[in-house]
């Protein structure tokens, strides 16, 4: 008689939730601590070495999504443009290249980069044999670089931002540290109220968790966050008040689930769960960004017209 080997029983939300939280913390932990470890070399090597890891293994997952939907794409190419896109913007924001780093600076050579990209794609696409379907590949391609990469970088105009001078030394890290703090919470205030809660979904077809009573506790959530920081560290943060923690607690928290949405649209097409499998409890590198990449150029622009604005 063959022995009965039972089931391992499926994670409670709970267990799911700590671990969800526990390696989120770890890895923000390990980058905000190199960020303000007071060394420029150190904060700014870590910086660019994080977040060109999580671009770089975020396009990879992205291009693979797309390939079991039944798309191709120029995965070389566009890994190694990202890698390019990722280093120049950052040699431009820290003016390495003899730019001031100015935003204006930084945006024309990212125009710039894009249309290269974008010519580099169709010669590629020339010289592919097999390929009949150029339109799509070039498609797939060049959103793949402008959803992971470009919109990542948006963090580091974020946290090399050229403030006035007399402005806090560390007010750029401070944004930053507010913006994933920020879009973190509403990620947990819609998982947690969601999961206590949430009866009415949002959109079923697309991820059958996400429920509206979620929705709005990722609002309450991430708003009270967004207060309780600039309460402790408003006066590091240029023009930030009350007022804009609320309107930034509320949009962020807003676009946050938005972009939780897109990325389950992804994968519910490819038919997969998570894009990878690199964090307990998470998943891949886009399951842990994917509230990130819209809310980094919506931090930045607020930043820069709203609160530096004269």
């Amino acid at each position: 008689m063959s022995e009965s080997t039972s089931a391992v029983p499926p994670a409670t939300k709970a267990r799911v939730f700590v671990r969800r939280l526990v390696s989120t913390v770890a890895l923000w932990t390990v980058i905000l601590a190199a960020m303000f470890s007071g060394s420029r070399i150190i904060s700014d090597g870590v910086f660019l070495l994080l977040i060109a890891f999580l671009a770089l293994s975020g396009l990879v997952e992205f291009y693979g999504i797309a390939e079991k939907r039944g798309l191709a794409c120029f995965k070389i190419s566009g890994v190694v443009g990202g890698l390019l896109l990722m280093i120049g913007t950052f040699l431009n924001v820290t003016g390495h290249l003899g730019t001031t780093g100015s935003p204006a600076r930084v945006n024309d050579f990212e125009t710039s980069f894009l249309i290269v990209f974008v010519l580099g794609l169709c010669v590629r696409q020339f010289l592919a044999k097999n390929n009949s379907a150029g339109i799509a590949t070039i498609a797939t391609t060049l959103f793949g670089l402008m959803y992971v990469p470009w919109l990542l970088n948006f963090i580091q105009k974020i946290n090399f931002f050229p403030f006035a001078p007399g402005s806090a030394a560390e007010a750029g890290k401070f944004f930053l540290l507010y913006f994933i703090l920020i879009t973190k919470f509403s990620d947990m205030g819609a998982y947690a109220v969601g999961s206590l809660i949430g009866r009415h979904k949002m959109i079923p077809r697309i991820s059958p968790g996400k429920t509206w009573e979620g929705f709005g506790g990722a609002i309450v959530v991430s708003t009270g966050a967004s207060l309780t920081f600039v309460h402790f560290f408003g006066a590091k943060m240029v023009g930030m008040n009350y007022l804009h923690a609320v309107i930034l607690g509320v949009v962020l928290s807003i676009t946050a689930v938005i972009g939780d949405l897109i990325e389950s649209l992804f994968k519910r097409e490819a038919g997969v769960k998570d894009s990878g499998a690199l964090f307990p409890g998470i998943g891949g590198i886009l399951d842990l960004l994917d509230s990130l990449l819209f809310n980094a150029p919506i931090m930045y622009l607020y930043l820069r017209h709203i609160l530096t604005h004269p």
